[in-house]
């Protein structure tokens, strides 16, 4: 009964998460489908200009897991004031970063897009993408917060449907925008950013309308949200800001990635923007038993449950270890048919498909470490460990590789790739080491700050 209770939950949590993935990353696929039939030029340029996007994506991930980190053991502790106060704190960072995000977007797209290539025809498609998607950075930051918080609270069903809704839409807004359909003037690149800033809108107010609709325990009145106590603010800062520090150096090492690729030629960025959104589709499941370990470990190591967490914990390596066998398999075999769905050029289609077996080659890894870091070990708050860790793995192993091989050598473009993932190889043994240690158990929601906010 008790093995019953925890698959019941992992897949309440895990499988609404893995389709939201699922959907945004089928999304993604058809954006770049669509643009890729604009040529190499252009989706080069929205490439290069959604890395803009991927650094804030994982800023907001950083502060918006912060939240969920405490929340989750919040819940378990049925502390429902101090998960508003969380989301408060979540709300504020979020906000504020994307605040500076936008006005670069918006402000000097053509000198950030300059930092990755020297190709104008790239530059100019990527800026008039980029000072337009860049209104849309707001709304994210608001939706982001949201969204985790309640899948800490086990309201995962919500999310889900307000990301299918809002997908769709931009769906629709791409065909009638970038080429022109139903009298509409056909925009190119343009017109998939004005899409991708109708559907953040859309998203954003209708998560808060059906938050606060039916009262979920989100739904706290402004002061709730903001009027925490500068404790419990540093309390946050202090889990919170590892992680944030993590994802920013690991996206800043994979911008650097970026310029490797962008610097090879406009048929490597191609293949590379192409290949990474295949990538983010085939790690939907992944993704999804990560949130629910989190979620999970949080709520037991919240009650005090302790033997429970260690235990949940070495059965989610288990099921990560299966998911990254399976689904590298499945990728390997898949590569040629995934190829051929994009209408590509010939040289862009070989890279294309190299790369993506090479992927497959070290999906094992990466899903290994993704369980392992972003839902084991930050669950209980071990946020200083998995940032050493990430942080080493890109700045010390990958980007001196991805550096030397593509740009010193000249290396093909799939060994590159190959050489880049063997820091997924190294942190692994680091990771389920960590795990196995216990010294990640630690109940945040007792400390006695929590009592005074």
């Amino acid at each position: 009964m008790e093995n019953k209770g925890f698959y019941r939950k992992l897949l309440a949590i895990a499988m609404p998460v893995a389709f939201q993935n699922l959907i945004t990353s089928f999304v993604n696929t058809i954006d770049v489908f669509m643009i890729s039939s604009l040529g190499s030029e252009s989706i080069s340029g929205v490439g290069i200009a959604n890395r803009v996007f991927f650094l804030l994506h994982l800023f907001l991930f950083g502060t918006a897991s912060g939240s969920a980190i405490l929340t989750a053991q919040f819940w378990g502790a049925g502390d429902v004031k101090s998960i508003r106060k969380a989301l408060g704190i979540s709300l504020t960072l979020g906000m504020g970063g994307a605040a500076l995000f936008t006005l670069g977007a918006v402000a000097f797209p053509e000198f950030i897009l300059g930092l990755f290539t020297r190709e104008a025809g790239v530059v100019a498609e990527g800026a008039g993408y980029l000072r337009i998607v860049g209104v849309s950075y707001g709304f994210t930051a608001v939706a982001f917060a949201y969204m985790f918080v309640l899948r800490s609270t086990g309201v995962v069903k919500l999310p889900v449907v307000v990301t299918v809704i809002a997908v769709v839409l931009n769906t629709f807004f791409n065909y009638v925008l970038i080429f022109g359909h139903f009298g509409a003037p056909r925009l190119g690149v343009q017109g998939a950013a004005y899409a991708t800033v109708a559907a953040r809108a859309f998203e954003c107010l209708l998560l808060l309308h059906l938050s606060y609709r039916f009262a979920f325990p989100t739904a706290g009145k402004i002061r709730e949200l903001f009027s925490y106590s500068m404790e419990f603010f540093l309390k946050y800062v202090k889990i919170v800001l590892p992680v944030v520090a993590n994802e920013l150096a690991w996206a800043l090492g994979v911008t650097m990635y970026a310029v490797v690729f962008g610097r090879m030629g406009k048929e490597v960025m191609a293949s590379m923007t192409i290949t990474q959104t295949v990538e983010q589709f085939a790690f939907v499941l992944a993704f999804g038993v990560a949130n629910a370990s989190g979620v999970i470990l949080g709520n037991s190591l919240g009650a005090d449950r302790k033997d429970e967490a260690m235990a949940y914990a070495k059965r989610f390596l288990k099921i990560g270890a299966s998911i990254g066998l399976g689904m590298g398999a499945f990728m390997y075999l898949a590569a040629p048919w995934v190829t051929g769905i994009f209408r590509i050029e010939p040289l862009v289609a070989t890279y294309v498909l190299g790369t993506l077996r090479v992927f497959s080659l070290f999906m094992f890894f990466k899903v290994m470490n993704l369980v392992a870091i972003v839902g084991i070990l930050r669950s209980g708050g071990d946020t200083a460990y998995t940032m050493l860790l990430d942080v080493l793995g890109v700045w010390v192993v990958a980007v001196p590789l991805a550096f030397f091989s593509g740009l010193v050598l000249g290396l093909d473009i799939r060994v590159v790739y190959a050489l880049i993932m063997v820091e997924e190889v190294l942190k692994v043994g680091f990771a389920i080491h960590r795990t196995v240690s216990g010294k990640w158990l630690k109940n945040l929601a007792s400390d006695p700050v929590h009592a005074q906010v």
